[in-house]
C-alpha cells in the first residue's frame, strides 16, 4: 500500500470501474431535481438516482459509476469540536439497474482494494448480515476472505431499507488501524465504537421489495448500490487520523491558518476554528458553485449558516476582515480537474462568497448593537438576570446573529439565556418550514397515479400547433376513470401531444382537445411525477373516454406570445451580462403570454442608465431580424460552442441549443422564435430585488409593449385633467411647481408648530412635581415628528440639569414616547430606559435606552393618561 493523494484515488477508483464496463457519470449537482421535494440537500452517492433504483426513468446504462459530491449538516453544531464531524465529503459508487449482482460487486470490490490500492489482506474485515448465508459463501469461497475475518451483524447495523419499497441486506468493509487506536477491551472488534476498525466501503445488495412492516418479496431483478467515502478512504491511504489531515483538505487549511497567523495542533480552541472554516468554505464553496445562493429559508439558509459560521470563527481567530473568498480560491484550485465547473464560475463563486461575507460583517455590528439594547432593558437587581428566547431568535432568525455568539456575550456579562423559549421558536420556524415542504406537490396527487400509463405524450409542439392523439388516460377528482361528461373538470393524457408542459420557467400552453363528439377546453398543461403530459381543463360538450381520438390543438397566437417573451429572455441575460458583468447568471425565470419575468444574480441595484443600456442591446438584436438557430446536438459539441447551461442543471448527453448568432447561445428546452423580429419590441416595466445578491427584471414584447403604450398615455390624459394642463408635454414642469409649492407650505406649517411646541416647553415645568429634590414633568405634543420630539427633549434635559422629562406625540395611531433626565438626576439614580421600560408596560407598550435618554411606543393611546398619573410612583424606585 502507498501514500496515494485524494485527486488521484478518486480517478483510481472511477477508471476501475469504467474498466468493468461501468458508464462513468459527473457528480450531480447538490441541488437536488425540481422534482425531488423531500431533500433539501443531496447527501449520499445514490439520492440522485432514485427514479433509476425505483424504475421510474431508465438509466443511461445499466452499470453506472459516480463520485458525488455531498453535503450533510444535522450535526452541524459539532462540526469542529471533534476531527470526525464534517458537512461537506465526496462518495464514490459502483450502481447496477438490474444487472450485475452480489457475486460481481463483491468480487471487483476486493479486486480494488487488494490489487489496485495493495491494502494488506490481513488487516480487512468483512461484515455480513446475519441471515445472509449467501453473502457469506461468496465472500469466503468465491472471493477468498479468511473466514476469520467475517463478521455477522444485525439489521440495525447490516439491513438497509427506507420505509417501504427496494431494501436489502449490505456488506462493509473495515480497515484495521492497529491496537493503538482500540479501546483495549477483551471484546474490541467489527463494529466497536472506538478508532480502531474504520468502515469505508459499504456494499448494499437492494433484493428485496419491502412493504415496511416486516414483509419482504424478492425482487426479479435485484440492484447494487455501493458506496465509500473517498476523504475517509485518503486517511486510510496517507495514515492520517482524520479528513482534516488529508493532503488537499490540509492544503486548505493551511491557506487559513496563515491568514490567521496560527498554527494547527498548538492550541486546542484555534484548532477548533480551523477545523470549522476548512469544513464549511469547502461546503459553501461546491454550494454556490451549483447556483445556491445566501437565503432566508431551504438550502439557501444552510448556505448562510455555514458562511456566517465559518466568518465567525474567523473572528475568533482574530481576522477582522473578509478573508474565505480567499480561500474558496484553494478550495477551486485542489479540486479544478475533477469540478471544472468550479473554474468555470471561480468569479461568480468568489464574489457571491465575498458579499455574503461583507453583509455578515455589517450585521454582526448591528447584532452586538442590538443586543446590547435588549441587555439594558434588563434590570441590574433581578436576580436570576435572562434574556428572552424570544429576542435572542430575532436576533438569529432576522438578522443572522449566531445563538453561540449571543450566549458567549451573555455569559461574560453574567446574564442567562432562555434556552426554553429559544428552541420553542426554534421548532415553530422548522414546523413552518415542514409544512411549506409538505404543501410541495404535483398536480395534487399523493403518488403518481399515472405509472403504469406508457405513453408520456410524445411531444411535438416544437414545430406542430395540432395534432392527431389518442386519449391513453383520464383522471378526474384526483383518480383515474374511463371517461368525462360535459361539464366535468378533469386532465387528459395523450399518446402526441402539440401542448407545451410547464417546465424550464416557460408557462404551459393552453387550448383545445376536440373529436366529433366532444370538445375538451386546455386550461393549462403539465407533468406529472413520472413525466406524463398532462392536460388540464373542461369538457364542455359531449363525453370523452380513454381510447377516443381527438384533435389537439394550442391557443397558437397565446402560443406566439410565449416564445416572445422566451427568446427576448435570452436576449436580456446576454445584455446584462455585457453590462452587469460575467457574474450574472439566471436565477429563475416565468415566461408566458403577458410578461418576461427574469431573475439574475447582481449584488446592487441596477441603474437606470443600466437599465437602458439592457434595453437598447436587445431592441438592437430584435431589430436586427436574426435567424434563431435551434437544435439539437452533443453535450460537449454545445460546451464548445459556448452555450451557456443553468447553474444547478443535470443535463443528458444530448441537449437542445437555442442559439441567436452573434448575441446569446444557451440551452434551453423551451419553445422558441424562429427570427428575432418577431419579439416586436421589448420594454422593460420593472426592476427589483427578490432576494440578497438576486434582483429581478420584468419586460414585456410585442402587442404587450402596444397596451403598456397605450395605458401610459391614458394614465398622463387622466393626470393632464385633473391638474387642469391642456398638453400632457407640461406635466413636468406642473408637478415642480406643485413641489415646490407644497414644501414652502410644509415649511411655513413646521415653523409655527416648533413655535406653538416652545410656548408649551417653556411653561413645562410649571407646577412640576417633585420626586427626592428631582423635578418630574409631562407633555403631549400630538402630530409632532419623533425628530422634533427628540430635540426638545434634548434641550430642556440640558437646561434642567436636576428634573425629568416625558414627552409623547400620537402619529397614525402610534405614540411614540420620550424620557430625558438630566445630569443630576441621573447622578441620583434616575435611569431613562428603565423609566420608559416600566411607564411603556403600564400602557401596553415597550421601550428602553441610554440613563439620560430613551424612547418607547405604544399603540394603546388610550392608557398613556394612566401611566402618566403613575410617573412619581415609577421615578421614586430610583431616586436615591
Amino acid at each position: 500500500m502507498q501514500w496515494t493523494g485524494l485527486n488521484e484515488l478518486r480517478e483510481k477508483f472511477l477508471s476501475f470501474f469504467e474498466s468493468k464496463e461501468h458508464l462513468r457519470l459527473p457528480s450531480f449537482p447538490l441541488m437536488p431535481a425540481a422534482d425531488e421535494a423531500s431533500l433539501l440537500l443531496i447527501n449520499s452517492g445514490m439520492a440522485p438516482m432514485k427514479k433509476w433504483f425505483l424504475g421510474i426513468e431508465t438509466p443511461p446504462r445499466k452499470r453506472v459509476t459516480t463520485c458525488q459530491k455531498c453535503i450533510r449538516t444535522p450535526d452541524i453544531e459539532n462540526v469542529g469540536k471533534t476531527a470526525r464531524h464534517g458537512t461537506y465529503f465526496e462518495m464514490l459508487g459502483n450502481f447496477s439497474f438490474g444487472d450485475y449482482f452480489k457475486h460481481e460487486a463483491t468480487a471487483w470490490a476486493w479486486e480494488f482494494i487488494t490489487k489496485v490500492l495493495e491494502l494488506p489482506v490481513d488487516r480487512l474485515w468483512v461484515s455480513v448480515y446475519e441471515d445472509d448465508d449467501e453473502a457469506v459463501e461468496i465472500w469466503t469461497k468465491e472471493v477468498g476472505v479468511d473466514p476469520t475475518h467475517i463478521v455477522r451483524l444485525g439489521k440495525d447495523d447490516n439491513f438497509w431499507e427506507i420505509g417501504s419499497g427496494p431494501c436489502g441486506p449490505c456488506s462493509e468493509i473495515y480497515f484495521d488501524r492497529g491496537e493503538k487506536y482500540g479501546c483495549g477491551k477483551p471484546t474490541c472488534g467489527v463494529g466497536c465504537d472506538c478508532d480502531r476498525y474504520v468502515e469505508f466501503w459499504n456494499l448494499v445488495f437492494s433484493q428485496f421489495d419491502g412493504d415496511g412492516n416486516g414483509h419482504y418479496e424478492r425482487m426479479e431483478h435485484p440492484n447494487i448500490d455501493t458506496g465509500m467515502g473517498l476523504e475517509r478512504l485518503a486517511c486510510i491511504m496517507q495514515g492520517v487520523d482524520n479528513l482534516f489531515e488529508v493532503d488537499t483538505v490540509q492544503n486548505i487549511m493551511s491557506h487559513i491558518a496563515k491568514i490567521a497567523g496560527v498554527q494547527y495542533h498548538t492550541n486546542e480552541k484555534t484548532d477548533v476554528s480551523l477545523r470549522v472554516i476548512t469544513d464549511h468554505i469547502r461546503s459553501t464553496t461546491f454550494m454556490v458553485g451549483d447556483g445556491i445562493l445566501p437565503q432566508n429559508e431551504g438550502r439557501g439558509y444552510v448556505l448562510r449558516r455555514l458562511l456566517r459560521r465559518a466568518a465567525r470563527h474567523g473572528r475568533l481567530l482574530g481576522i477582522d476582515h473578509p478573508f474565505l473568498y480567499e480561500v474558496a480560491e484553494t478550495v477551486i484550485r485542489e479540486n479544478a480537474n475533477a469540478y471544472p465547473n468550479l473554474v468555470e464560475n471561480k468569479d461568480y463563486i468568489i464574489k457571491v462568497i465575498k458579499v455574503e461575507e461583507e453583509r455578515f460583517a455589517r450585521t454582526i455590528d448591528q447584532g452586538i448593537e442590538l443586543l446590547n439594547a435588549i441587555i439594558d432593558k434588563i434590570d441590574s437587581n433581578m436576580e436570576n438576570k435572562m434574556v428572552r428566547g424570544a429576542d435572542a431568535f430575532k436576533l438569529y432568525d432576522t438578522f443572522g446573529f449566531p445563538v453561540d455568539l449571543i450566549k458567549e456575550i451573555l455569559e461574560e456579562r453574567g446574564i442567562g439565556l432562555d434556552e426554553e423559549e429559544f428552541i420553542a421558536k426554534m421548532e415553530e420556524q422548522k414546523q413552518r418550514a415542514r409544512e411549506a415542504r409538505a404543501a410541495m406537490g404535483d398536480l395534487g396527487w399523493e403518488e403518481d397515479i399515472l405509472s403504469d400509463v406508457k405513453e408520456h405524450g410524445n411531444f411535438v409542439g416544437y414545430t406542430d400547433f395540432a395534432a392527431k392523439a389518442k386519449v391513453v388516460a383520464i383522471i378526474k377528482d384526483n383518480q383515474r376513470a374511463e371517461e368525462l361528461s360535459d361539464g366535468e373538470l378533469g386532465s387528459i393524457v395523450l399518446d402526441i401531444t402539440p401542448f407545451y408542459a410547464e417546465s424550464g420557467g416557460q408557462a404551459g400552453d393552453g387550448g383545445m382537445l376536440k373529436s366529433d363528439s366532444s370538445f375538451f377546453n386546455v386550461f393549462d398543461c403539465k407533468k406529472s411525477k413520472g413525466g406524463h403530459f398532462v392536460h388540464v381543463g373542461e369538457l364542455t360538450a359531449g363525453t370523452l373516454k380513454v381510447g377516443d381520438t381527438v384533435t389537439a390543438a394550442i391557443n397558437a397566437g397565446r402560443r406566439r406570445d410565449i416564445m416572445r417573451n422566451h427568446t427576448s429572455c435570452h436576449l436580456l441575460q446576454a445584455a446584462l451580462r455585457n453590462v452587469l458583468g460575467d457574474h450574472v447568471h439566471q436565477a429563475g425565470a416565468f415566461y408566458d403570454d403577458n410578461i418576461c419575468r427574469f431573475d439574475f444574480t447582481h449584488f446592487s441595484a441596477v441603474t437606470p442608465e443600466e437599465l437602458e443600456k439592457v434595453e437598447e442591446i436587445v431592441n438592437r438584436a430584435v431589430l436586427s431580424a436574426i435567424d434563431v438557430e435551434v437544435r439539437e446536438m452533443p453535450i460537449d459539441e454545445a460546451k464548445k460552442l459556448g452555450a451557456m447551461a443553468l447553474f444547478g442543471e443535470k443535463y443528458g448527453d444530448t441537449v437542445r441549443v437555442c442559439n441567436v448568432p452573434g448575441e446569446s447561445i444557451e440551452l434551453c428546452g423551451g419553445t422558441h422564435l424562429d427570427n428575432t423580429a418577431k419579439v416586436g419590441l421589448f420594454k422593460i416595466v420593472k426592476e427589483s430585488s427578490v432576494a440578497a445578491g438576486i434582483r429581478r427584471i420584468e419586460a414585456v414584447t410585442g402587442r404587450n409593449v402596444l397596451k403598456l403604450i397605450s395605458d401610459q398615455e391614458k394614465l398622463m390624459q387622466e393626470t393632464a385633467s385633473a391638474l387642469k394642463v391642456g398638453n400632457p408635454a407640461e406635466l413636468p414642469v406642473k408637478a415642480a411647481a406643485l413641489n415646490s409649492e407644497m414644501k414652502a407650505l410644509q415649511k411655513e406649517l413646521d415653523g409655527i408648530n416648533s413655535k406653538l411646541a416652545e410656548v408649551q416647553m417653556s411653561n413645562l415645568f410649571d407646577g412640576a412635581q417633585e420626586v427626592g429634590g428631582i423635578r418630574i414633568a409631562s407633555i403631549s405634543l400630538n402630530g409632532a415628528k419623533v425628530e422634533a420630539l427628540r430635540t426638545m427633549g434634548d434641550h430642556a434635559r440640558d437646561r434642567n440639569p436636576a428634573a425629568i422629562c416625558v414627552l409623547t406625540t400620537v402619529n397614525a395611531g402610534k405614540a411614540s414616547i420620550l424620557v430625558c433626565c438630566g445630569k443630576d438626576a441621573v447622578a441620583k439614580g434616575a435611569h431613562a430606559g428603565r423609566i420608559v421600560k416600566e411607564f411603556t408596560a403600564l400602557c401596553g407598550g415597550s421601550g428602553g435606552g441610554r440613563p439620560d435618554s430613551a424612547m418607547g411606543g405604544t399603540t394603546e393611546i388610550f392608557k398613556i393618561d394612566e401611566a402618566v398619573a403613575q410617573l412619581p410612583a415609577i421615578v421614586g424606585k430610583f431616586i436615591q
